[in-house]
């Protein structure tokens, strides 16, 4: 009988030492896309405030409705833990509305918007997943979760604001706005947009004040 010697085995490998590998956070469900080319029209921006004036009175017919639209999907989604599809698809136009309209008046964007809410209408645009399912104990109390956001959003609002009539003085000298300017109005437009998202019950995502 001949022994049957077996060859040794290599120790086991151990994993490398060091932090595990960084996953980046996931983008959030609310976007801005932005393909502005920062050219302006001085003619159109020197009367841009009385142009918008009747996108303005459309916009706050839209948001009157909003409300009660809102509330539906309020009720519903805290019944059945997820936003109605038509409900979803009706609120994320108006939001994109909304982009659409504040983008022109705050010099974001230079062609005169629709009046509507299509996606891919206009220069600066929104992307919104979902519907997505939403937690029943979130949705109770959206209301009050979202204080401290909408504190924050008025804030930038008014930072926006004075954006928009910088933005407007350089257009009208220079005939477009300087691309830092532009990104720190759509980076606030992008923080008030992703409020009135979480409001409206349309994510469940809260508004980030990352870049993403």
């Amino acid at each position: 009988m001949t022994d049957v010697v077996s060859e040794p085995r290599p120790p086991p490998e151990e994993p490398p030492e060091g932090p595990p590998p960084f996953e980046p956070p996931r983008p959030h469900t609310v976007r801005l896309i932005d393909h502005d080319d920062l050219k302006r029209s001085r003619l159109t921006v020197l009367v841009r405030w009385a142009l918008v004036l009747p996108h303005l009175i459309w916009l706050f017919l839209y948001a009157n409705v909003a409300i009660y639209v809102a509330f539906a999907n309020w009720i519903v989604t805290l019944i059945k833990g997820r936003p109605p599809q038509r409900t979803h698809r009706w609120l994320v136009r108006f939001l994109r509305y909304h982009v659409y309209v504040y983008s022109y008046l705050m010099v974001l964007a230079n062609p005169y918007p629709p009046f509507h809410g299509d996606q891919r209408s206009y220069k600066v645009d929104l992307q919104v997943e979902g519907p997505d399912d939403q937690r029943r104990l979130v949705t109770g109390f959206r209301f009050v979760l979202a204080i401290p956001a909408f504190v924050l959003a008025w804030v930038l609002g008014q930072v926006m604001q004075v954006i928009g009539f910088l933005n407007w003085l350089m257009a009208i000298f220079i005939g477009r706005v300087p691309r830092g300017m532009e990104q720190l109005g759509l980076y606030c437009l992008r923080y008030q947009t992703q409020t009135y998202a979480y409001l409206l019950v349309v994510t469940e995502r809260y508004p980030s004040t990352a870049s993403n």
